[in-house]
Formats: structure tokens, sequence, C-alpha cells
């Protein structure tokens, strides 16, 4: 029989309710996993045994009671950046150090409600603003394949630990590719949803307002879509949430191949001549021949974006809002906070009104002109990210493709999804010098289930 932690969220749960496997065992065995395999990692940085147990053990007294949990017993870890109430939830900052969340944030409550059982908490860059996992109150989480790479960043913890067995399901956050980048680093399914897919009224100010979202992790296509259709819902104080019911039942689209007839564009360089590292570029380049060998149709095609993307356009919007939020700790407590963390603040003390206006109109016709490639092609398949995962201690790779690269060039294809509101979702596309790298499968607004439609199709030809 497959071992738990290598076996799918869906059979797990199916067990659990079928009373095959009891929600404490199943917590029992990835407790010990996380005993013995985290100190190497430092993927969760809040795992309290007892606390599990004892919620699992709960699943297993409301199982017996007769409710109906259709994730009872997943073991799901959680990002640092999302409440847990009870749980000292620090946003990688020492200015959050002692903060006990009051409550779990919607899409927690959602899983607890469900049956899932929090296993722990995962580690974050502070303010989950920056490529790489590391921060001053807990340090760096280490790449589970080789201790001494970064599995990138913001939602590192989430992917360490699930790549390394480390629970079934995780949830992080994705502002400008913080969940997608790290997925594809470390062999994983990420999903960044259609924008207020999954409601999220309450938690911590976000200095990406307007283009983060909860993000989901799994081993493989069919749990990834599966979470999401367990998480989507609405929730008016979300004044980004969709206030119409979605219905697409995601993880029953994975199961069937795409109609013959879509329109997949493929973009390696998203028209911005994005640099890309040639190995990693050849990987990619293989899936696209694979799904034509396999009978689709795809056009190599570019968005036309218009010049402005290439200096990543988030920046300045991160940057005053990190200021904005945290500006006032600088001149008390600059010690506290991560050195490149307070320089983003620094930057958004600078940054004019007139520049601020700018960046946020920039963002309209960038989405008019993701919306008008979209009257062309169904679906926008191009790379996660440039390159594997780099040395620990390092902000990103200084070349990509043999250029210079700056701190954000490892970064440069996810963001403008972010920008648009679109579901995008990387999924695995083999390996280059031993390290996983991702394919980025992107759609128009609230065609999700489309989008793990085309990524269980890439990851069944990978097989």
């Amino acid at each position: 029989m497959t071992a738990l932690h290598e076996g799918s969220a869906r059979d797990c749960a199916a067990r659990v309710h079928a009373r095959e496997l009891s929600a404490a065992e199943a917590a029992r065995h990835f407790i010990e996993r996380v005993q013995r395999l985290n100190p190497a990692l430092n993927a969760l940085v809040q795992f309290d045994p007892a606390a599990v147990l004892a919620e699992a053990q709960q699943v297993d007294q409301r199982l017996a009671a007769g409710a109906m949990l259709p994730m009872a017993g997943v073991p799901v870890t959680i990002k640092d950046n999302l409440w847990v109430e009870g749980r000292t939830i620090t946003q990688g900052s020492r200015l959050f150090a002692d903060f006990v969340a009051p409550r779990d944030a919607w899409a927690v409550a959602r899983l607890r409600a469900l049956g899932a059982v929090v296993l722990g908490i995962s580690n974050c860059s502070e303010f989950a603003c920056k490529g790489v996992t590391d921060n001053l109150v807990y340090g760096a989480t280490r790449h589970p394949l080789d201790g001494s790479l970064t599995p990138g960043g913001s939602s590192g913890g989430a992917v360490a630990a699930l790549a390394a067995g480390l629970g079934l399901l995780a949830l992080g956050t994705d502002a400008g590719g913080s969940v997608r980048r790290p997925a594809a680093h470390c062999g994983l399914v990420g999903h960044k949803p259609t924008q207020g897919v999954i409601a999220h009224p309450w938690g911590f100010a976000e200095p990406n307002y307007g283009v983060s979202v909860v993000g989901l992790l799994a081993r493989n296509v069919g749990d990834c879509a599966w979470l999401l259709d367990q998480l989507s819902g609405f929730d008016a104080g979300d004044a980004s949430a969709a206030p119409l019911g979605v219905a697409w039942q995601a993880e029953a689209a994975t199961r069937d191949e795409p109609p013959r007839e879509l329109r997949i564009a493929w973009s390696p360089q998203l028209g911005c001549d994005f640099p890309i590292d040639d190995d990693v570029l050849a990987a990619l380049v293989q899936r696209v021949r694979a799904l034509r060998t396999a009978g689709w149709a795809v056009t190599e095609a570019d968005p036309s974006w218009g010049e402005a993307v290439r200096d990543y356009p988030l920046n300045a919007l991160q940057h005053a809002g990190l200021h904005a939020l945290h500006g006032r700790q600088l001149q008390t407590r600059r010690h506290d906070i991560d050195p490149h963390l307070a320089a983003q603040m620094d930057a958004g003390a600078a940054t004019t009104p007139a520049e601020l206006a700018r960046a946020l109109r920039l963002r309209e016709p960038i989405v008019a002109g993701l919306s008008r490639f979209f009257e062309q092609y169904d679906v926008l398949v191009c790379p996660t990210a440039p390159v594997t995962a780099w040395p620990l201690g390092q902000i990103g790779p200084a070349v990509i493709g043999e250029r210079p690269a700056g701190p954000r060039g490892h970064a440069v294809f996810t963001p403008l999804f972010n920008l648009c509101g679109v579901p995008a979702c990387s999924v695995p596309a083999g390996r280059v010098r031993g390290l996983p790298v991702g394919l980025q499968i992107v759609a128009p607004r609230f065609e999700d289930a489309r989008v793990l439609q085309v990524a269980a199709l890439i990851e069944r030809l990978d097989r």
C-alpha cells in the first residue's frame, strides 16, 4: 500500500470518512514525519503535536456522531501570514513576533469545518514580499532536494513541507507568484485562483492590495482542483469576492481531456524578451511538443502588453504599501526589519503620488491587452520561473539566460497575472540538472477549471 504521505489528499479523506483509517492515526503518521524531517528543513515554524492530535481526535468524534466531512483527517499546513486562531502568526516579521491570531482566516475556518487538520504553520519571507524564504524571526527554509538551495518564496515553507511529505495540502498566498514559483522549484502544483474566488475578508492588511490571493498547493493537479472546489466561496466582507456562486467542479474537470478544438498559445518569453536559462526553456519546450504530439493545436503567440511591463510594475505599489503599513517603524525598529524589506519601505517613502497613479493606471492597458489575447486563444502556456532553485543566501540568481539579472529577474513570469486577476497554475514539467521546473497555465477570469484541466493533461503527458 502507498505510504500515507505519498498518496493523495482525496484518498486520505475517503479512507478516514469510511473509517478505514482514523484521523488520529493519520495525524500520528504526519507528526512523526515533522518531528524527524522538519529540523533540517525549517519549513514549519509553529508545530504543536498535542494540538494536532487533539484536532484529529475531534474529527473522529464528529464522524462518529454522523457528520459529513469531505476533508476528514487531511493534514494541511498554513502559511505564516494567514490567521490561525490562538497561534502566533508573525508574517515572518519581528514586528509581529508576539501577535496571536484572534480567529481563523476564512479559508482556514472552512478547512476545519470540512474536517481538515491544521498540521503546522509554514515559514515565509517578511510580509511575504521577497522571492526567497528567510526572515529574522525563524531563519531560512531549505530546499527539500538540496539543503544548500532555497525553495524560493514567499511560500517556501509551504512547498518545502509539502514536497517532503509534511502534510498533504498547503495554503499560501500569492501576490506576484509566491505560490507558483516555489511550487515550480519543488516539483509541486501551485494554483493562483481568480481574484475573489476564495474569500479573504479578514486577516493582516495586505501590502499588495487588490492583487494578493489565497493560493493552493498540492502534490498533484487533482488534489489541487479538489481543494479549490472545497474552498471557493463568497463573503460580503471581501471587497474582491465574486458575488455569484461558482459551481465549476474543477476536480471532476481534471478527469476529462480538454476539447481538441481548444486554442492553446505557447509564449516562451511573454512578448517581453524576459531572459530564461536555455536548459529550462528546453525542458518546457519538450512538454509543449508533447501536447502537440498528443493531438492538441499549440500556436506560439505573445500577449501585447506594452513596454512598461518589463520593469516589474508591482514594485512601486508593493513598496508604497509596505511603507504605508510599516514605515513608521523604520526610525525606531529598523534593526528588527529585514534589510531588503527596509529598502523597499524606503523606496515606498520616496514614491510620489504621480508615480503611484501611473502604476495604478498601468493596470488598465495590461488587463486590456490580456483580454484581447484571450479573444484569440482559450489558454496561455508559459514558463513559471526562468531558473531552477538557487543557493541559500542569494536574493536571486545573478545571471539568467546568460544575461545579468536583477533581484526580481527570477520572478518576471508570474506577477502580470496577479494584476489581471486571472487564474494561473504551475504544473511540474520535468527536471533540469536534477531540479524541478514548472510550466504555467493561464486562462480568463473564472476559467479556473479549464486551467486545471489543461494542467492535468500536462501532468498525464509527463508520466
